[in-house]
């Protein structure tokens, strides 16, 4: 189904998976597509979760297209229009859930690659509708994306900027309430994307700020592709439904 979006003037896609169950809201990896996950074999890899009523996954396009990964327009502009997506998905898909959920439901997030940047940057500025986090082969420093000076629109989206200065009753809070899951390999692909250098340093950050997370490597034959994701994520999310 399509959920039209008044910030961004276009349409996006969603595609919900299951009948019964915690649901999980799924990022695609970058510039994708709300059927990717289940083209790639995810949906396949929970489909016993699914099966039995235990998950209700919730698939979205991106927008990178437009926003992150638009190199006509300085990384600032990019962070200007992320956040017609982010009003997209709080104010259209989340109700869509939750009404597709029969009510309030905590939603778990996850994202593979640049989608594994989506999961946690939404967990950690909205952790009262997204407590629990998965990102498998994230970066989770967006300001080097792009050119241009960087004002408050990157800053509020980029989590290494943002949760470097985290303090006093908000911390506090987001120590409570938030748990990050950060999963990696080591294999081919995790150093040239840069996902395994960002994924060790944002664990580093958010054990320095003393935030609930876990940092999960796998092994040196785990590369940054969809069957390491499928295996990761098999082996994660039954405890979280």
């Amino acid at each position: 189904m399509s959920l039209f979006s008044p910030a961004m003037g276009v349409d996006g896609g969603v595609i919900a998976y299951g009948h019964y169950g915690r649901p999980v809201l799924v990022f695609p990896s970058e510039q994708g597509r709300c059927y990717d996950y289940e083209n790639n074999g995810m949906i396949g890899a929970l489909g016993h979760l699914i099966d039995d009523g235990r998950l209700k996954v919730y698939c979205v396009d991106s927008f990178d297209a437009a926003t992150w990964v638009d190199k006509t327009i300085p990384l600032e502009e990019r962070a200007r229009r992320h956040t017609a997506y982010e009003d997209w998905i709080l104010n259209q898909v989340v109700p869509f859930i939750h009404d597709d959920s029969g009510g309030f439901q905590e939603i778990i997030t996850t994202g593979c690659s640049f989608g594994a940047y989506h999961a946690a940057n939404f967990a950690l500025k909205r952790a009262d509708l997204f407590p629990v986090a998965i990102g498998q082969s994230g970066v989770y420093d967006v300001g080097h994306l792009g050119w241009g000076e960087r004002g408050d629109a990157v800053y509020f989206n980029n989590p290494m900027d943002y949760v470097t200065h985290l303090g006093g009753d908000h911390l506090g809070w987001l120590r409570d309430r938030v748990s990050l899951v950060l999963v990696c390999g080591q294999g081919q692909w995790e150093d040239t994307t840069g996902a395994l250098e960002s994924t060790k340093a944002f664990a580093s950050l958010l054990a320095a700020k003393g935030i609930r997370h876990e940092l999960d490597l796998w092994g040196h034959d785990v590369p940054h592709d969809w069957p390491s994701w499928r295996n990761q994520i098999a082996h994660h999310m039954p405890r979280f439904c």
